[in-house]
């Protein structure tokens, strides 16, 4: 019971965790919407399935990709895509996933000339080294011929990052993974001290769009070669990861389908599709999955979205 009162006290999860998932419709533009799982199977909306926050950032005001994490600090850090190419993200912060912090546009490609958009970013709290990461992906003009086609308006990707202590002051913009294709929908984990990429191979010609893993020892460099594909004869997209029981599962978007899809394993090398026994709310777009607590959740069905888009300083 001490641990317990420990974990709620601290607005931790606790050792059943509920998981929380953060994600769009259409093309974003209503803004944020939730929905959880007590199993890591069946997904239910959250407030009757209408947003819990509207995109305020950014010239086309979008909310896509929202990508959630509980920081250091206890409160929950989300980016997001703010629009097809503009050369920055949002961000805002909550303690309690229904308060949130002013929107935020962060420029982190505004320096590029040459940059064309700032797509799928994505969030990391590192424990050791006690610091942020923020990574996405991007064209930049002439750069990396070698893949360049001239399919899907000539989008060539690459993944660059930025870190922060605070979200208020960041790194200077450094490429993150240049794997050799045309890269996008990157997320992370860390297990047994070992960074793992999960990124989408964006490649067109011939036609790609799956799910491929890349590991490094180190958080900001040093990732190999991209492995095989762990997501079938199918278009994927936007990855996310769990741990749930034994199992590790990555949830992602079988966009031209038009439903999400799942693959699970037990050693993160060996993967079996288990679309067939997942369950989303219906349009579902592609997020992130978190952890939250038996109170979160709670406290997040109590209030239901706030009237107006009211804003309130965590």
């Amino acid at each position: 019971m001490l641990l317990l009162s420990l974990a709620v006290a601290c607005n931790l999860p606790e050792k059943d965790p509920i998981y929380m998932f953060s994600y769009f419709m259409g093309n974003g533009e209503d803004g944020l919407h939730l929905a959880y799982s007590m199993d890591g199977l069946y997904w239910e909306a959250l407030g009757d399935g209408k947003p819990f926050l509207a995109p305020t950032v950014g010239e086309d005001k979008l909310m896509r990709d929202p990508c959630i994490i509980r920081g250091r600090d206890g409160k929950f850090h989300m980016v997001w895509t703010v629009s097809w190419n503009e050369k920055g993200i949002g961000y805002a912060s909550s303690p309690d996933l229904i308060h949130w912090s002013e929107q935020k546009y962060i420029p982190v490609m505004e320096h590029e000339e040459d940059a064309r958009n700032t797509w799928a970013p994505e969030v990391f709290y590192d424990e050791d080294e006690d610091i942020y990461m923020i990574f996405w992906s991007t064209t930049i003009t002439g750069l990396y011929p070698e893949t360049q086609s001239e399919e899907e308006d000539a989008y060539n990707h690459r993944q660059y990052y930025v870190t922060t202590k605070d979200f208020e002051s960041f790194s200077d913009t450094r490429l993150f993974y240049e794997p050799g294709f045309n890269v996008i929908d990157g997320t992370l984990i860390k297990e047994n001290g070992e960074y793992i990429l999960f990124v989408k191979d964006e490649t067109r010609e011939p036609p790609k769009k799956n799910i491929r893993i890349a590991k490094s020892q180190s958080l900001t460099e040093g990732y190999g070669d991209a492995g095989s594909p762990i997501t079938g004869d199918y278009w994927a997209e936007g990855p996310t990861v769990a741990k749930v029981g034994e199992r590790w599962i990555v949830y992602f978007d079988k966009y031209i389908e038009k439903r999400m899809g799942a693959v699970a394993s037990t050693d993160l090398e060996n993967w079996e599709d288990i679309s067939d026994q997942i369950h989303f709310p219906e349009g579902t777009r592609h997020g992130t999955v978190f952890k939250v607590s038996r109170d979160d959740l709670a406290f997040v069905k109590e209030s239901g979205p706030l009237p107006d888009w009211e804003y309130s300083d965590p």
